[in-house]
């Protein structure tokens, strides 16, 4: 990048243990930003493996020392932590703030159009804060990664699994039944490639570090709604997505991977600090009593069970009722 220039864009790529996954990306990722005035940070958060000398040697051997800066952090701090670091590191070096930052996950592919039609929406729309990609699986499948803000009602409908719920009330579920196919204003997007007006973290801050890992980007939209920014999902942006490649959470996995303690401290941290405490203890009280007639059902019924390992007991055991408790 010519450091003449001000910066258009940097790239946030937080890396924990996945540098086969961030070296396999970079060079599709290089060929879609402007080596002039574009950047690509990526942070190690201490992964305690190889990690940092095989992405180095990466870099040094493709040529990409002027367009990619590796930063090897001694903390696990997570998602929030990484990014942050990688943004206040750059607008050090360059001695003033980009346009746009790009926060973009380790496990994804940019083998089709991604950042320009995202740059190009967000230039036309000035009231835009945030933009998200239409993320996909290899098969060319679509996920879900525009969502509405989590609510009781969301926590209801989602907990009893009850498919006439959802077709009653659409707007209680955080997902949409049919995912758009044209640019549509959202609640908020997947942090797997979010796009950020620098503008609005100059107006909320950055990214929360209380949020080790999940709902940290929910977060941020909801900072960003409430001072006026809006968020968008842009579909004309596709980016590949291995789900769970770098985290291990994978939603109705038929693997039923335990969920980790900090999904569940994050999305307490959520409530609380967003709605305060009667209102996380009534969003836990509908969730676990709703997941419990599911999970009781779901026995009678002989359904397949894709929930995650002993979730129902992690979660009362991790709720704000016993959470508090333990203190």
């Amino acid at each position: 990048m010519d450091t003449s220039k001000s910066p258009r864009l940097i790239v946030s790529i937080v890396n924990y243990r996945a540098s086969a996954l961030v070296c396999e990306l970079l060079p599709d990722l290089i060929k879609q930003i402007d080596t002039d005035c574009d950047h690509i940070c990526i942070v190690d958060n201490d992964s305690g493996d190889n990690s940092v000398s095989e992405i180095a040697n990466f870099i040094k051997q493709h040529y990409f020392e002027s367009s990619v800066t590796l930063i090897p952090s001694t903390n696990n701090g997570g998602f929030s932590y990484g990014n942050n670091l990688a943004i206040t590191c750059m607008t050090e070096q360059f001695g003033q703030t980009p346009e746009f930052v790009l926060l973009l996950n380790p496990d994804t592919s940019m083998d089709k159009p991604a950042i320009e039609p995202l740059l190009d929406f967000m230039k036309k729309t000035p009231d835009v804060g945030i933009a998200g990609s239409r993320l996909e699986s290899e098969d060319g499948s679509v996920q879900c990664s525009a969502f509405r803000f989590q609510s009781i009602r969301s926590e209801f409908v989602s907990s009893l699994r009850l498919g006439f719920l959802n077709r009653l009330f659409p707007t209680w579920s955080v997902t949409s039944i049919a995912i758009p196919e044209s640019a549509t204003r959202v609640d908020w997007v997947a942090g797997a490639s979010m796009l950020i007006r620098y503008e609005v973290i100059k107006d909320i801050g950055l990214m929360d570090e209380n949020y080790f890992l999940y709902f940290e980007e929910t977060d941020f939209c909801l900072q960003a709604a409430r001072k006026g920014w809006q968020c968008w999902y842009v579909p004309q942006s596709r980016v590949t997505h291995y789900v769970g490649q770098s985290t291990g959470v994978v939603s109705g996995s038929i693997t039923r991977r335990r969920r980790p303690k900090y999904w569940f401290e994050s999305r307490q941290y959520y409530f609380r600090k967003n709605y305060g405490v009667l209102y996380t203890m009534s969003t836990d009280l509908v969730w676990g009593i709703g997941f419990s007639i599911w999970r009781l059902r779901r026995f009678i019924q002989q359904k397949q069970d894709t929930d995650p390992e002993f979730m129902l007991w992690d979660f009362w055991r991790n709720s704000i009722f016993l959470s508090w408790l333990k203190k």
